[in-house]
Protein backbone atom coordinates (compact mmCIF):
# COMPACT_ATOMS: atom_id res chain seq x y z
CA UNK A 1 0.00 0.00 0.00
CA UNK A 2 1.65 3.27 -1.06
CA UNK A 3 2.03 6.03 1.47
CA UNK A 4 -0.66 8.67 1.07
CA UNK A 5 0.68 12.07 0.13
CA UNK A 6 -1.00 15.42 0.59
CA UNK A 7 -1.77 15.67 -3.13
CA UNK A 8 -3.98 12.56 -3.28
CA UNK A 9 -6.54 13.33 -0.61
CA UNK A 10 -9.03 15.22 -2.76
CA UNK A 11 -10.57 14.48 -6.11
CA UNK A 12 -11.71 18.08 -6.52
CA UNK A 13 -9.66 20.71 -8.31
CA UNK A 14 -8.77 23.97 -6.60
CA UNK A 15 -10.62 27.05 -7.96
CA UNK A 16 -8.01 28.03 -10.52
CA UNK A 17 -7.55 28.42 -14.26
CA UNK A 18 -5.64 25.16 -14.42
CA UNK A 19 -8.37 23.42 -12.45
CA UNK A 20 -10.96 24.60 -14.96
CA UNK A 21 -8.79 23.26 -17.79
CA UNK A 22 -8.80 19.86 -16.11
CA UNK A 23 -12.58 19.94 -15.81
CA UNK A 24 -12.87 20.66 -19.54
CA UNK A 25 -10.52 17.77 -20.30
CA UNK A 26 -12.50 15.34 -18.15
CA UNK A 27 -15.75 16.46 -19.77
CA UNK A 28 -14.16 15.78 -23.17
CA UNK A 29 -13.11 12.28 -22.05
CA UNK A 30 -16.61 11.61 -20.73
CA UNK A 31 -18.75 13.04 -23.52
CA UNK A 32 -16.65 12.63 -26.66
CA UNK A 33 -14.45 9.67 -25.78
CA UNK A 34 -16.99 7.77 -23.68
CA UNK A 35 -14.60 6.91 -20.85
CA UNK A 36 -16.08 4.80 -18.06
CA UNK A 37 -16.81 6.27 -14.63
CA UNK A 38 -14.01 4.36 -12.89
CA UNK A 39 -11.47 5.55 -15.46
CA UNK A 40 -12.64 9.15 -15.13
CA UNK A 41 -12.34 8.92 -11.33
CA UNK A 42 -8.75 7.74 -11.66
CA UNK A 43 -7.93 10.58 -14.07
CA UNK A 44 -9.55 13.06 -11.71
CA UNK A 45 -7.43 11.87 -8.79
CA UNK A 46 -4.24 11.96 -10.86
CA UNK A 47 -4.88 15.43 -12.26
CA UNK A 48 -6.00 16.72 -8.87
CA UNK A 49 -2.62 15.74 -7.45
CA UNK A 50 -0.90 17.36 -10.46
CA UNK A 51 -2.76 20.67 -10.13
CA UNK A 52 -2.02 20.85 -6.39
CA UNK A 53 1.66 20.15 -7.07
CA UNK A 54 1.83 22.97 -9.61
CA UNK A 55 -0.13 25.30 -7.34
CA UNK A 56 2.48 24.85 -4.61
CA UNK A 57 5.02 26.08 -7.17
CA UNK A 58 2.86 29.09 -7.97
CA UNK A 59 1.92 27.80 -11.43
CA UNK A 60 -1.61 28.31 -12.75
CA UNK A 61 -0.90 28.89 -16.44
CA UNK A 62 -0.52 25.84 -18.73
CA UNK A 63 2.11 27.69 -20.75
CA UNK A 64 4.17 28.24 -17.59
CA UNK A 65 4.60 24.50 -17.04
CA UNK A 66 7.99 23.15 -18.07
CA UNK A 67 9.25 19.65 -18.70
CA UNK A 68 11.24 19.91 -15.49
CA UNK A 69 8.05 20.60 -13.49
CA UNK A 70 6.47 17.43 -14.84
CA UNK A 71 9.62 15.38 -14.20
CA UNK A 72 9.70 16.69 -10.62
CA UNK A 73 6.03 15.72 -10.23
CA UNK A 74 6.84 12.18 -11.38
CA UNK A 75 9.72 11.98 -8.88
CA UNK A 76 7.39 13.23 -6.13
CA UNK A 77 4.93 10.41 -6.91
CA UNK A 78 7.71 7.85 -6.73
CA UNK A 79 8.95 9.34 -3.44
CA UNK A 80 5.40 9.13 -2.03
CA UNK A 81 5.59 5.35 -2.45
CA UNK A 82 3.47 4.83 -5.55
CA UNK A 83 4.25 1.84 -7.76
CA UNK A 84 5.76 2.46 -11.19
CA UNK A 85 2.52 1.37 -12.87
CA UNK A 86 0.53 3.92 -10.85
CA UNK A 87 3.02 6.67 -11.63
CA UNK A 88 2.84 5.80 -15.32
CA UNK A 89 -0.94 6.00 -15.28
CA UNK A 90 -0.65 9.40 -13.61
CA UNK A 91 1.86 10.59 -16.23
CA UNK A 92 -0.45 9.32 -18.97
CA UNK A 93 -3.21 11.51 -17.52
CA UNK A 94 -0.89 14.52 -17.52
CA UNK A 95 0.30 13.89 -21.07
CA UNK A 96 -3.28 13.57 -22.28
CA UNK A 97 -4.24 16.81 -20.53
CA UNK A 98 -1.45 18.83 -22.17
CA UNK A 99 -2.16 17.37 -25.62
CA UNK A 100 -5.81 18.35 -25.20
CA UNK A 101 -4.93 21.91 -24.10
CA UNK A 102 -2.64 22.40 -27.10
CA UNK A 103 -5.20 20.96 -29.53
CA UNK A 104 -7.95 23.22 -28.17
CA UNK A 105 -5.76 26.31 -28.31
CA UNK A 106 -5.65 26.65 -24.51
CA UNK A 107 -1.86 26.26 -24.45
CA UNK A 108 0.99 26.79 -26.91
CA UNK A 109 3.19 23.83 -26.03
CA UNK A 110 3.04 20.20 -24.83
CA UNK A 111 5.78 20.08 -22.17
CA UNK A 112 4.97 16.50 -21.17
CA UNK A 113 5.74 15.00 -24.57
CA UNK A 114 9.41 14.41 -23.78
CA UNK A 115 8.89 12.92 -20.31
CA UNK A 116 9.50 9.16 -20.35
CA UNK A 117 7.44 6.53 -18.58
CA UNK A 118 9.03 4.52 -15.79
CA UNK A 119 10.15 0.99 -16.43
CA UNK A 120 7.67 -1.54 -15.06
CA UNK A 121 8.88 -5.06 -14.34
CA UNK A 122 6.62 -7.59 -15.99
CA UNK A 123 4.53 -9.30 -13.35
CA UNK A 124 2.45 -12.30 -14.21
CA UNK A 125 -1.09 -12.03 -12.85
CA UNK A 126 -2.18 -14.32 -10.03
CA UNK A 127 -3.86 -17.50 -11.19
CA UNK A 128 -5.59 -20.33 -9.36
CA UNK A 129 -5.09 -23.98 -10.23
CA UNK A 130 -8.05 -25.89 -11.64
CA UNK A 131 -8.20 -27.78 -8.34
CA UNK A 132 -8.37 -24.54 -6.33
CA UNK A 133 -11.17 -23.23 -8.56
CA UNK A 134 -13.02 -26.50 -8.02
CA UNK A 135 -12.68 -26.16 -4.25
CA UNK A 136 -13.97 -22.59 -4.41
CA UNK A 137 -17.00 -23.26 -6.59
CA UNK A 138 -17.94 -26.68 -5.18
CA UNK A 139 -17.95 -25.57 -1.54
CA UNK A 140 -21.30 -25.67 0.31
CA UNK A 141 -22.97 -22.28 -0.16
CA UNK A 142 -25.57 -21.12 2.40
CA UNK A 143 -29.09 -22.35 1.50
CA UNK A 144 -30.32 -18.75 1.32
CA UNK A 145 -31.11 -16.19 -1.36
CA UNK A 146 -27.71 -14.59 -0.72
CA UNK A 147 -26.00 -17.97 -1.04
CA UNK A 148 -27.64 -18.61 -4.41
CA UNK A 149 -26.67 -15.13 -5.61
CA UNK A 150 -23.10 -15.48 -4.41
CA UNK A 151 -22.68 -18.86 -6.11
CA UNK A 152 -23.94 -17.33 -9.37
CA UNK A 153 -21.54 -14.39 -9.03
CA UNK A 154 -18.52 -16.64 -8.51
CA UNK A 155 -19.56 -18.98 -11.34
CA UNK A 156 -20.05 -16.10 -13.79
CA UNK A 157 -16.77 -14.40 -12.84
CA UNK A 158 -14.83 -17.59 -13.54
CA UNK A 159 -17.09 -19.09 -16.19
CA UNK A 160 -17.20 -15.99 -18.39
CA UNK A 161 -14.00 -14.15 -17.45
CA UNK A 162 -15.79 -10.84 -16.92
CA UNK A 163 -14.51 -7.98 -14.79
CA UNK A 164 -16.26 -7.21 -11.49
CA UNK A 165 -17.42 -3.85 -12.89
CA UNK A 166 -18.89 -5.62 -15.93
CA UNK A 167 -20.67 -8.14 -13.73
CA UNK A 168 -22.36 -5.54 -11.52
CA UNK A 169 -23.33 -3.58 -14.64
CA UNK A 170 -25.30 -6.48 -16.13
CA UNK A 171 -29.00 -5.77 -16.71
CA UNK A 172 -31.72 -8.33 -17.28
CA UNK A 173 -31.92 -7.56 -20.99
CA UNK A 174 -28.20 -8.42 -21.27
CA UNK A 175 -28.85 -12.07 -20.37
CA UNK A 176 -29.64 -14.60 -23.12
CA UNK A 177 -29.39 -17.96 -21.37
CA UNK A 178 -31.30 -19.83 -24.09
CA UNK A 179 -28.75 -18.62 -26.62
CA UNK A 180 -25.89 -19.08 -24.12
CA UNK A 181 -24.42 -15.60 -24.13
CA UNK A 182 -24.26 -12.38 -22.13
CA UNK A 183 -24.01 -8.87 -23.52
CA UNK A 184 -21.29 -7.09 -21.57
CA UNK A 185 -20.34 -3.39 -21.50
CA UNK A 186 -16.61 -3.14 -20.92
CA UNK A 187 -13.96 -0.43 -20.82
CA UNK A 188 -14.70 2.62 -22.92
CA UNK A 189 -18.39 1.64 -22.98
CA UNK A 190 -17.61 -1.00 -25.62
CA UNK A 191 -20.13 -3.81 -25.90
CA UNK A 192 -19.15 -7.41 -26.51
CA UNK A 193 -20.78 -10.83 -26.42
CA UNK A 194 -19.51 -13.37 -23.88
CA UNK A 195 -20.45 -17.07 -23.99
CA UNK A 196 -22.03 -18.64 -20.90
CA UNK A 197 -22.71 -22.34 -20.50
CA UNK A 198 -22.38 -25.26 -18.12
CA UNK A 199 -22.12 -24.58 -14.39
CA UNK A 200 -22.15 -20.79 -14.82
CA UNK A 201 -25.37 -20.87 -16.87
CA UNK A 202 -27.05 -23.26 -14.42
CA UNK A 203 -26.08 -21.18 -11.37
CA UNK A 204 -27.21 -17.94 -13.01
CA UNK A 205 -30.47 -19.47 -14.19
CA UNK A 206 -31.24 -20.86 -10.74
CA UNK A 207 -30.55 -17.47 -9.14
CA UNK A 208 -32.74 -15.59 -11.64
CA UNK A 209 -35.66 -17.96 -11.11
CA UNK A 210 -35.57 -17.83 -7.32
CA UNK A 211 -33.31 -15.60 -5.25
CA UNK A 212 -33.38 -12.57 -7.54
CA UNK A 213 -37.16 -12.50 -7.44
CA UNK A 214 -37.01 -12.41 -3.63
CA UNK A 215 -34.44 -9.59 -3.63
CA UNK A 216 -36.46 -7.60 -6.18
CA UNK A 217 -39.46 -7.46 -3.84
CA UNK A 218 -37.46 -5.21 -1.52
CA UNK A 219 -36.77 -2.60 -4.19
CA UNK A 220 -38.18 0.87 -3.44
CA UNK A 221 -37.62 2.25 -6.92
CA UNK A 222 -39.84 0.04 -9.03
CA UNK A 223 -38.79 -3.08 -10.89
CA UNK A 224 -34.97 -3.27 -10.77
CA UNK A 225 -33.10 -3.75 -14.04
CA UNK A 226 -29.87 -5.10 -12.55
CA UNK A 227 -29.14 -8.82 -12.65
CA UNK A 228 -27.33 -9.01 -9.32
CA UNK A 229 -29.20 -7.37 -6.44
CA UNK A 230 -28.43 -6.62 -2.81
CA UNK A 231 -30.72 -7.23 0.17
CA UNK A 232 -32.52 -3.91 -0.49
CA UNK A 233 -33.34 -4.81 -4.06
CA UNK A 234 -30.78 -2.44 -5.55
CA UNK A 235 -27.82 -3.15 -7.84
CA UNK A 236 -25.05 -4.88 -5.91
CA UNK A 237 -21.88 -2.78 -5.63
CA UNK A 238 -18.42 -3.62 -6.91
CA UNK A 239 -17.14 -3.37 -3.32
CA UNK A 240 -19.66 -5.99 -2.19
CA UNK A 241 -18.55 -8.33 -4.96
CA UNK A 242 -14.92 -7.90 -3.93
CA UNK A 243 -15.82 -8.62 -0.30
CA UNK A 244 -17.82 -11.77 -1.02
CA UNK A 245 -15.16 -13.17 -3.37
CA UNK A 246 -12.53 -12.65 -0.69
CA UNK A 247 -14.79 -14.23 1.96
CA UNK A 248 -15.58 -17.38 0.00
CA UNK A 249 -11.93 -17.74 -0.98
CA UNK A 250 -10.88 -17.57 2.66
CA UNK A 251 -13.37 -20.34 3.54
CA UNK A 252 -11.43 -22.78 1.33
CA UNK A 253 -7.98 -21.53 2.29
CA UNK A 254 -7.37 -19.02 -0.52
CA UNK A 255 -6.21 -15.83 1.16
CA UNK A 256 -6.78 -12.46 -0.50
CA UNK A 257 -8.80 -13.77 -3.44
CA UNK A 258 -9.73 -11.02 -5.88
CA UNK A 259 -12.35 -11.05 -8.68
CA UNK A 260 -9.62 -10.33 -11.21
CA UNK A 261 -7.83 -13.52 -10.13
CA UNK A 262 -10.87 -15.47 -11.34
CA UNK A 263 -10.69 -13.60 -14.67
CA UNK A 264 -6.97 -14.43 -14.96
CA UNK A 265 -7.68 -18.06 -14.05
CA UNK A 266 -10.41 -18.27 -16.71
CA UNK A 267 -8.04 -16.96 -19.39
CA UNK A 268 -5.16 -19.21 -18.36
CA UNK A 269 -7.28 -22.36 -18.21
CA UNK A 270 -8.92 -21.53 -21.55
CA UNK A 271 -5.54 -21.12 -23.21
CA UNK A 272 -4.21 -24.32 -21.62
CA UNK A 273 -7.31 -26.09 -22.93
CA UNK A 274 -6.54 -25.09 -26.50
CA UNK A 275 -8.47 -21.81 -26.95
CA UNK A 276 -7.30 -19.59 -29.81
CA UNK A 277 -5.58 -16.41 -28.63
CA UNK A 278 -7.72 -14.18 -30.88
CA UNK A 279 -10.92 -15.75 -29.59
CA UNK A 280 -9.72 -15.25 -26.03
CA UNK A 281 -8.94 -11.61 -26.82
CA UNK A 282 -12.52 -11.14 -28.04
CA UNK A 283 -14.05 -12.79 -24.96
CA UNK A 284 -11.91 -10.78 -22.54
CA UNK A 285 -12.52 -7.51 -24.38
CA UNK A 286 -8.86 -6.64 -24.81
CA UNK A 287 -8.23 -3.83 -27.28
CA UNK A 288 -4.78 -5.22 -28.12
CA UNK A 289 -3.66 -8.82 -28.64
CA UNK A 290 -0.48 -7.96 -26.71
CA UNK A 291 -2.56 -7.69 -23.53
CA UNK A 292 -3.93 -11.18 -24.06
CA UNK A 293 -0.47 -12.59 -24.80
CA UNK A 294 0.48 -12.27 -21.12
CA UNK A 295 -1.42 -15.52 -20.63
CA UNK A 296 0.90 -17.35 -23.01
CA UNK A 297 3.69 -16.57 -20.54
CA UNK A 298 1.65 -18.06 -17.70
CA UNK A 299 0.96 -21.15 -19.77
CA UNK A 300 4.65 -21.56 -20.59
CA UNK A 301 5.49 -21.22 -16.90
CA UNK A 302 2.99 -23.97 -16.13
CA UNK A 303 4.45 -26.20 -18.85
CA UNK A 304 7.95 -25.69 -17.47
CA UNK A 305 6.82 -26.58 -13.95
CA UNK A 306 5.16 -29.76 -15.21
CA UNK A 307 8.27 -30.65 -17.21
CA UNK A 308 10.61 -30.12 -14.25
CA UNK A 309 8.44 -32.17 -11.92
CA UNK A 310 7.81 -35.04 -14.38
CA UNK A 311 11.00 -35.52 -16.41
CA UNK A 312 13.47 -37.88 -14.70
CA UNK A 313 16.53 -35.92 -15.84
CA UNK A 314 15.13 -32.36 -15.80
Amino acid sequence: MPARDRHSASADFPPSAFGRCCEEYLEYLSVERGYAGNTLSAYRRDLGAYVCFLQERGIDDPDAVTRRDIEDFVVARHDAGYAASSVNRCLSSVKGLHRFLAREGLAQATPASGVNFSRVDERLPDCLSIEAVGALLDQPFPPTDAGARDRAILEVLYGCGVRASELVGLDMDDVYLDDEFLRVVGKGSKERVVPIAGAAARALGSYLEGARTSFARHSRSGVPSAVFLNARGGRISRQSVHALVERYGRLVGIVGLHPHTLRHSFATHMLAGGADLRVLQEILGHASISTTQIYTHIDRTHLREVYLSAHPRA
